[in-house]
């Protein structure tokens, strides 16, 4: 049975100032955003709409800020509403932990609205240039919380070979990595394949849509891996909040592959 090595969340200090694993995983996540979507503004169908590296820079900038703003308040109003209701300030206080991914993403789609507006171009030209880029960011982000030792997972059989324990929750209880079912779910595998169907011109909104049904369906799978947020705990149907936020997610990106698909079908005729 393996033991969590309980990493030092700092990974460098000069002097009064620190830098935290956390952050250095966050500025991996934006450095490898970068270069897959340059990379793809490199595409003839993208590289013909007029689309330049200073366009994803641009991108980029925005949806830090989507990321960051979206993520902070996507956790207090998903998770914990009714203490943050009574403490409105501590929404501003990042670096006391708290960040929800559907908030994120929330957070970007409206970045990426504004970007397109701002630019004149269709928001899902934008969002397909941009889904097959966002999976290696939280593959980083989930290594991220793996050197932290939280979010860790469900109870797991002792037997099992990688079963480990975390210090950090307080128990001797061997439990499931999620991080890393994460990281390889929704990280890698989920990047493999967006890459993968991208590699040649969709009808737009075909690639947005693949990424929110790929990633609920991943998400979902690994929430049963994942201990549930204590105070939440398992909600109806016994599942998680992270599993009723997919569920919208799987239907919207089904939903809109199927009109992507249709309207592709009628652009050819």
């Amino acid at each position: 049975m393996l033991v969590h090595p309980q990493f030092d969340p700092v990974a460098l200090s000069l002097g009064p100032i620190q830098v935290h694993w956390y952050g250095l995983t966050y500025l991996v996540a934006f450095g490898l955003f970068m270069w897959l979507a340059v990379l793809r503004a490199g595409q003839p169908w993208h590289a013909g709409r007029g689309w330049t590296r200073r366009d994803v820079e641009d991108l980029l900038f925005f949806g830090v800020l989507g990321v960051v703003i979206g993520g902070r308040i996507g956790y207090a109003l998903f998770y914990k509403p009714g203490y943050y209701a009574a403490h409105p300030l501590e929404v501003l206080m990042v670096w006391k932990g708290g960040m929800s991914f559907h908030g994120g993403l929330l957070g970007v789609i409206v970045a990426m609205a504004w970007f397109a507006h701002r630019r004149g171009r269709s928001f899902f030209e934008v969002a397909d240039l941009v889904a097959p880029c966002v999976p290696v960011g939280l593959a980083s982000g989930r290594i991220g919380n793996f050197i932290n030792g939280e979010l860790w997972g469900r109870a797991a059989d002792p037997s099992l070979p990688w079963a480990m324990v975390f210090p950090q929750s307080g128990t001797r209880v061997p439990r499931h990595p999620s991080q890393l079912y994460q990281f390889a779910l929704e990280g890698l595998l989920l990047f493999a394949l967006l890459w993968w169907f991208s590699r040649r011109e969709r009808p737009q909104g075909m690639v947005s849509g693949a990424f929110l049904a790929g990633y609920g369906v991943f998400r979902f799978i690994a929430e049963y891996f994942r201990e549930p947020d204590e105070f939440l705990g398992l909600l109806a149907m016994d599942m998680s909040m992270g599993q009723w936020l997919c569920v919208p997610m799987v239907v919207a990106g089904v939903a809109l592959m199927a009109w992507s698909a249709r309207r592709g079908r009628h652009a050819a005729a």
